[in-house]
């Protein structure tokens, strides 16, 4: 599989990472679909220490027993929450991160996170004080580079302006093409990645939209298409790049901007994961493609916390 660039740093991210979000809480299960995504060429495994209060951390350490040095592990952190305890609080606070960074290493069997994310942002946040934080750490030498996981444009200005990040992990799809607006020149200027995720906007991007038992699917629309909407653009989207399965075209569209280092795509079993591999290994989708695609699809910008 093809890796890219992570913003100026030497990790080199497969164009299809793994979002362990949904691997599930059977142990051999999700350990599995670890091992299916390394021997098909991922690289690049992402959790964070709030899914299944820890317990996803856990498999993945697990799973990547002697091949860690292969990989580029990346966890986030920010929630605090308490195990066995429903719920959970925001705090980028530098204690909270000091001490949630020896939790997240103790589950995830390493004595570094390749790239360490915060897990939302504010502008009310102390951003300092959390840069500060990702800073120590990054010198005392248990995470290689950090980044923040936001769709929140003047959060993730402040961070281009006031730190080092080297990626900004983010929803992107044919769907959802706000970051086109404002987000991906800021980063693509300042020479800050992109990883994907929600490439396949919750399933509509791929096959099953045209399954009948999925008709409930689209009851709720999607951001701002309503579900006539999504029928009819999904529909067309699918035409409009014959041949090519939608799961293809959805993750190939934004793999098509050089911004974007890695897709992080989800998958609760090994054919999905495997249908990621495919789809994103599969040839660049043709200028005429694109531009019908953009025709087809809304662009834009967000609502509020804009520039």
């Amino acid at each position: 599989m093809n890796k890219r660039q992570i913003g100026k740093s030497d990790l080199f991210a497969s164009e299809i990472g793994l979002g362990c979000m949904s691997i599930g809480v059977e142990e051999a299960h999700a350990v599995r679909i670890i091992d299916e995504a390394i021997d098909s060429g991922i690289n690049y495994l992402d959790t964070a220490d709030l899914y299944d209060q820890g317990l996803n951390e856990e498999f993945v350490g697990k799973a990547i027993k002697g091949k860690r040095q292969d990989l580029i592990l990346a966890t986030k952190v920010g929630n605090r929450f308490e195990r066995g305890k429903e719920g959970w609080s925001w705090d980028p606070s530098k204690k909270h991160i000091m001490n949630a960074i020896k939790e997240s290493l103790r589950r995830l069997q390493t004595d570094y996170i390749d790239l360490y994310q915060l897990h939302g942002g504010t502008m009310e946040d102390h951003i300092d004080e959390t840069i500060d934080a990702f800073e120590a750490l990054k010198q005392e030498g248990v995470i290689r580079y950090y980044g923040i996981s936001s769709i929140r444009p003047n959060v993730i200005q402040e961070y281009v302006k006031r730190s080092s990040i080297i990626s900004v992990m983010m929803q992107y799809s044919i769907l959802d093409r706000r970051p086109e607006e404002q987000v991906l020149p800021l980063l693509e200027e300042n020479q800050i990645s992109v990883l994907a995720r929600g490439p396949v906007a919750k399933g509509f991007l791929t096959e099953r939209s045209f399954n009948p038992s999925k008709e409930a699917l689209f009851s709720k629309g999607y951001l701002d298409y309503s579900s006539e909407e999504l029928k009819s653009i999904v529909t067309r989207i699918r035409n409009s790049c014959d041949g090519r399965s939608l799961t293809e075209i959805g993750l190939r569209y934004i793999l098509q901007s050089s911004t974007v280092s890695s897709v992080i795509a989800g998958a609760s079993n090994v054919e999905q994961l495997h249908a990621n591999v495919i789809a994103g290994s599969s040839s660049s989708l043709t200028d005429d493609e694109m531009k019908q695609i953009r025709q087809l699809t809304k662009s834009a910008g967000y609502a509020q916390h804009r520039l």
